[in-house]
């Protein structure tokens, strides 16, 4: 069953947004974007109606934690099948026998961490990930946070006048600069090719109807029908618009946490400031469709 399937319907004929939740508890980070919740373990059964609250709790707040969880590589995998058919990485290692269980490790070897930058993940994909539920188990001492950023956010703060320039464009998003040679370290071949596709600069969520921002610095190179040096001075100006601290929640991990963010309206950043300690987990992508 998917997001798609589950939220959307349940959302509009229910009207409950924003109504209190009956079967878990919901603590909002920001009044924009991201929620804690509890009186759930991943792990176990799940009910029927907790999990039609996490779904509505993902389109309402783009991106929910969960703290102290205990969940095996299994139940991780089934978790976020309960969203739809599970995303096959392009190029990530992922752990022995699970294709669709990625690897999430930076310690003292390490010359780079995962997500870095400000990033929608692989939205290079033609049909790029509907969201990715990351279960980190091992934490540094210090640092190591997650920024998150809300598109619908950024979206709305732009001008009238931007937003009805920025209607109807079309943007490239190519894996080819971003996962060339990046998991060498690691043992992984680089492909033959990596993903490339062409989507809206603004997307409308298939759940909420809400319009969003869908260019992000890691993947989007050009906007299309626009001279280059254009794109290269809209682009410039959306990336840093995007990364205005208002639109964002700053999550502060801990050791079987588990954060769940919505791909299609969200974007967030790693901070890789935690050197030479060790963060490890797994990450769980759900697939998606094509943007509109």
């Amino acid at each position: 069953m998917s997001l798609n399937a589950l939220s959307g319907p349940r959302i509009k004929q229910a009207g409950d947004a924003g109504a209190p939740y009956e079967t878990i508890r919901l603590d909002k980070l920001t009044p924009v974007i991201g929620a804690e919740i509890s009186g759930v373990d991943l792990g176990g059964p799940i009910s029927n109606r907790q999990m039609d609250e996490i779904h509505r709790a993902l389109a309402e707040n783009l991106v929910i934690f969960f703290r102290d969880q205990h969940m095996s590589q299994e139940q991780h995998l089934d978790f976020g099948r309960q969203f739809g058919p599970l995303h096959l990485h392009p190029a990530a290692p992922s752990e022995p026998g699970h294709p669709e269980l990625m690897i999430i490790k930076a310690d003292a070897q390490s010359v780079r961490a995962n997500g870095e930058g400000w990033h929608s993940d692989v939205s290079c994909d033609e049909e790029p990930p509907l969201g990715s539920i990351l279960y980190i188990k091992e934490c540094p001492p210090a640092g190591g946070d997650t920024l998150f950023a809300s598109m619908y956010a950024a979206y709305e703060a732009l001008s009238d006048r931007m937003k009805a320039y920025l209607a109807g464009l079309t943007a490239i998003h190519d894996g080819e600069h971003v996962y060339r040679g990046m998991f060498a370290n690691d043992g992984v071949a680089d492909k033959a090719r990596y993903p490339r596709a062409e989507h809206p600069v603004i997307r409308t969520h298939p759940v909420t109807g809400r319009k969003a921002l869908y260019v992000n610095k890691g993947f989007t190179t050009r906007i299309l029908g626009i001279p280059v040096d254009e794109s290269e001075g809209i682009l410039r100006y959306l990336y840093e618009h995007m990364e205005n601290p208002l639109f964002q929640c700053r999550f502060r991990w801990q050791a079987n946490s588990v954060a769940f963010w919505d791909n299609r309206c969200a974007q967030h950043r790693a901070m890789w400031d935690y050197w030479p300690h060790r963060r490890y987990g797994n990450r769980v992508t759900v697939k998606g469709a094509r943007p509109v």
